[in-house]
């Protein structure tokens, strides 16, 4: 992938690292790409169950674009945007989840990944923000639609209007992130739960996730859900996890 990506797997984990720390972690045109084709390559891998985002080194996950290759690139348009920030689409969509593992300053398209991701951890020296506001812009990356649902629409307009940063522990009772833990447990305790994750069976997380994630009104996304359960119950795992609760004895799911 480069130099401006690191990618890495140990077991069922895959890993991609932003390796600009120079930067923050900034991330140009380059770490864009190198990110979404690692996450559809971890994605067409069945033998990676858990997948980690990270930033190299302690101040910073990722702080947003690379703002002066953006102001070069000159007039911008939506089909471009979209090209060049597919990396959120491909992160939502990947079948296998994905961890954001946060230390430092997550802020504007760094956070809008963040949010594209399934899970959110965060060191306690973690700050979060959509500081775009400031430079007369607005969250292009998804977190004007992301923001407001995880943290709802009155919360998710006051950082955006306001442009402030907050605090790991303020973004968890926000529901932005999921855990916050000292600064020296992040990395151990972001390896536990994707490995709680990668223990699970693939083809229901990958339904999960699908049904989660369809966008669907009520309605039709029960329907989707209904759908997607019968293919679960139907499936070898499922008759295998049924089978094991009744026998009593711990499930045998395909690895």
């Amino acid at each position: 992938m480069g130099k401006e990506v690191i990618v890495s797997r140990e077991g069922n984990i895959g890993r991609v690292t932003v390796n600009r720390p120079e930067q923050l972690n900034a991330m140009n045109a380059a770490a864009r790409s190198a990110i979404a084709a690692a996450f559809e390559q971890f994605g067409a891998d069945p033998e990676v169950r858990a997948i980690i985002l990270a930033g190299t080194g302690e101040k910073s996950f990722i702080a947003g674009a690379d703002l002066g290759e953006f102001a070069a690139s000159g007039e911008l348009d939506p089909e471009r945007m979209r090209d060049e920030w597919r990396m959120t689409d491909v992160a939502a969509s990947c079948p296998t989840p994905i961890i954001a593992m946060v230390d430092g300053f997550c802020l504007g398209g760094g956070m809008e990944l963040a949010m594209a991701c399934d899970l959110r951890v965060a060191s306690d020296r973690s700050r979060f923000g959509q500081p775009e506001i400031n430079l007369g812009i607005l969250p292009g990356a998804g977190g004007t639609q992301r923001l407001p649902r995880l943290a709802g629409e009155g919360r998710a307009l006051e950082l955006m209007l306001t442009g402030r940063m907050i605090p790991a522990e303020e973004a968890e009772r926000y529901g932005i992130v999921n855990f916050v833990w000292p600064a020296e447990e992040l990395e151990a305790r972001t390896v536990e739960l994707a490995e709680q994750i990668a223990s699970k069976p693939a083809f229901a997380a990958e339904r999960i996730k699908r049904a989660t994630r369809s966008g669907l009104p009520l309605a039709e996304g029960l329907r989707n859900e209904q759908k997607l359960f019968a293919e679960c119950f139907n499936s070898p795992d499922g008759k295998e996890g049924v089978a094991a609760f009744l026998e009593k004895r711990k499930p045998r799911f395909n690895r």
